[in-house]
């Protein structure tokens, strides 16, 4: 029969971290640095057209993504200073 009512009665008490999550991500990150160090190896070994498409594939990793801005002409323009003549 289900638990219906909210309350845990066993498992991981609330906020207690994966153990297995935690070596995974270790384990991870661990392996992605040794390959941050091959890095440049790795792309000099590659066709110039691969490595321009590895490299545009990497971008919005290091990069932040820009949008466009956009304005409606009948709202007056605000650049937050004040405006009056001294």
């Amino acid at each position: 029969m289900a638990n219906t009512t909210g309350i845990k009665h066993c498992g991981r008490q609330k906020g207690t971290p994966n153990k297995l999550t935690k070596e995974i991500r270790t384990v991870l990150k661990d392996l992605i640095y040794k390959e941050l160090d091959e890095i440049k190896e790795h792309l000099d070994s590659l066709e110039p057209k691969q490595r321009i498409e590895l490299v545009i594939k990497l971008i919005p990793y290091v990069l932040p993504k820009v949008e466009s801005i956009s304005h409606n002409t009948n709202v007056p323009l605000d650049f937050g200073f004040n405006s009056e003549i001294v």
